[in-house]
C-alpha cells in the first residue's frame, strides 16, 4: 500500500494509538500525553513533538526528517527499522528503551538520555551529544562517526563491537566502560591523557 500525504489529519495522539501508512509533514503536535501510542511504516517531515510525554512509544519501519523531539519523555520506547535526519533531541528521555536498527544522522541529541536502555545496530553519525547519558545502558554494534560526545557519561554502560571515529570525548565520563569499543589511532593518542588518568597512571616529567 502505498503511503499517503497526510497534512493534519491528526492533531492529538492519543493512548495506545496508531498511525500508520502515512507521511505527515508540518503537524504542530508539541506537548501531547500519550502513552503506547505507535507510528507503523511512516514518513514525519518537520513534525514538532517537543515536550510531550509518550511513554511506550512505538516507531517501527519510520522515517523522520527535520523534526523536533526536544524534551520528548518516551520511556520503554521501542524503536526498530527508523531513520532520523536533522532532528533536534535536545533533552529527549528515552529510559529503558530499545533501540534496534536505527541511524541518527545530523541530529542535535545533547543533554539527552538513554540510561538503562538496548541498542543494537544504532548509528550516529555526524550528531552533537553532549552531555548525554547512557547509564548503564547496553550497546551492541553501536557507531558513533564524527560526533561531538563531550562531556557524555557512560558510567556502567556494557559496549561490544561498539566504534568511536573521529568523535570528540572531551571530558567523557565512564572511560573505563568503553572496554569492548574500537577506535581509530589519533583518537586514542588523543585520549591518552584520559586514559592514564582513569587507570592511576602518574605522567612523569621528562628529563
Amino acid at each position: 500500500m502505498p503511503l499517503q500525504l497526510d497534512r493534519g489529519a491528526i492533531d492529538t495522539l492519543h493512548h495506545d494509538g496508531e498511525l500508520s501508512e502515512s507521511e505527515l509533514a508540518g503537524a504542530s503536535l508539541a506537548d501531547q500525553s500519550a502513552s503506547g501510542f505507535r507510528f507503523v511504516t511512516v514518513r514525519l517531515a518537520d513534525v514538532d513533538l517537543s515536550g510531550s510525554r509518550l511513554e511506550h512509544l512505538a516507531i517501527t519501519d519510520g522515517a523522520l526528517r527535520r523534526s523536533n523531539l526536544a524534551n520528548v519523555h518516551a520511556a520503554r520506547a521501542s524503536l526498530n527499522r527508523v531513520s532520523v535526519e536533522g532532528g533536534r533531541m535536545t533533552g529527549i528521555a528515552m529510559p529503558e528503551a530499545a533501540l534496534k536498527d536505527v541511524s541518527f544522522q545530523g541530529c542535535r541529541i545533547d543533554l539527552a538520555s538513554f540510561g538503562f536502555s538496548r541498542l543494537q545496530r544504532v548509528t550516529f553519525e555526524d550528531c552533537v551529544l553532549q552531555q548525554t547519558d547512557f547509564l548503564e545502558a547496553q550497546l551492541d554494534d553501536v557507531r558513533f562517526h564524527r560526533c561531538d560526545l563531550g562531556r557524555s557519561d557512560f558510567r556502567g554502560a556494557r559496549l561490544q563491537r561498539c566504534e568511536f571515529r573521529r568523535s570528540d570525548l572531551t571530558g567523557l565520563q565512564g572511560v573505563e566502560s568503553l572496554r569492548g569499543a574500537a577506535m581509530e589511532w589519533p583518537d586514542i593518542v588523543e585520549m591518552a591523557g584520559l586514559l592514564a588518568s582513569t587507570l592511576g597512571i602518574q605522567i612523569l616529567d621528562t628529563d
